[in-house]
């Protein structure tokens, strides 16, 4: 199967790198406005690892429209800022490709709707990159709360945190980027409805001031009868910062703490790390991309209106931090 990826931040510089080591994928080109920012060397908050990446070989195609009229071509990863989401995975769809697109799967109510009906008509598969339901920790959590072999969860919550982005101009304008809460958190947020469901109402606290790199958000989802879920995290500042990210789940009978390692806590046994193998979350999500594509099957494992919800929830969230603390019906 022959994809392109298309912008080549340190994203698609990651999706290339696992794109690698996907039995039957083949990168068949790369699509950037201009070839001389192409560079390996870029990396980013969660990389794929790996070999260093010979793209020596790899054609560079410099206009998107040329790009998508090559009939041996079965599908697009765009990996673009977010404004060209919509734009670039529409054309794409209308062209009969595949398309893999990075979160978030876009920014505005009307980007979504467009996308979502384009994939409708075209037949094709549009699958968002919510790496996080193919990293083993996620899994392992994503597991428990549908086995409920711990007992029901009772409280989950989820960090994420970095530095803001300096790596493009576009991230410090919340109109492009939607800021830390859609740009960032998105997978935290992701996570919850994938696990739990949209909530009944959500409420926010924060604090942005992007000439600074500052972007903070504390969120509570309320599911009445059901888990206590928070979502924590942001931006902190200009400058070394390191990336963290992780989650404390209780349930009835355990604590699963994603802290570095992925621990068990699970008294009368002592505290106990748990193996998460040496899996890679981007080749994974590749791999089950390019199956879907191939046997012509819905993503039903990050089905794209799941993703246009995760959306609409962080632009709740954002709302709200801006009403600090009021609670918003959640209506997605």
């Amino acid at each position: 199967m022959r994809i392109a990826i298309a912008g080549f931040g340190f994203m698609g510089a990651t999706h290339a790198r696992a794109l690698a080591g996907v039995p039957g994928l083949e990168l068949a080109a790369l699509c950037v406005r201009d070839p001389s920012t192409v560079s390996t060397a870029v990396r980013g908050n969660l990389d794929a690892g790996g070999a260093p990446l010979d793209i020596s070989g790899v054609p560079i195609e410099t206009d998107f429209e040329r790009l998508l009229a090559d009939p041996s071509l079965d599908a697009v990863d765009l990996c673009l800022p977010t404004p060209l989401h919509a734009p670039a995975a529409c054309a794409a769809l209308r062209a009969g490709k595949h398309v893999l697109v990075e979160k978030p799967m876009a920014a505005s109510e009307s980007d979504l709707q467009a996308m979502l009906e384009a994939a409708s008509a075209s037949g094709r598969v549009l699958m968002v990159a919510h790496v996080l339901r193919f990293f083993p920790a996620y899994q392992a959590l994503a597991h428990a709360v549908e086995s409920k072999e711990f007992g029901e969860p009772r409280a989950v919550r989820f960090r994420r945190k970095c530095a803001a982005p300096d790596w493009a101009p576009w991230f410090a304008d919340p109109a492009r980027s939607g800021g830390a809460p859609l740009d960032l958190l998105i997978h935290d947020i992701d996570m919850a409805l994938h696990l739990f469901g949209p909530p009944e109402a959500a409420q926010a606290s924060g604090r942005r001031d992007l000439a600074r790199g500052i972007d903070l958000l504390a969120a509570q989802l309320s599911y009445p009868g059901g888990p206590v879920v928070s979502v924590d995290g942001g931006w902190h500042g200009r400058g070394g910062y390191p990336f963290s990210m992780g989650f404390t789940a209780v349930f009835d009978d355990a604590v699963l703490e994603l802290a570095g390692e992925l621990t068990l806590y699970q008294a009368p046994a002592p505290p106990r790390v748990l193996p998460t193998g040496e899996a890679n979350g981007y080749a994974a999500e590749l791999d089950y991309f390019a199956r879907c594509c191939r046997a012509g099957e819905f993503p039903a494992l990050c089905p794209p209106e799941e993703s246009a919800r995760a959306v609409r929830l962080a632009l709740l969230l954002d709302e709200a931090r801006r009403e600090s603390g009021e609670w918003k019906k959640c209506r997605i």
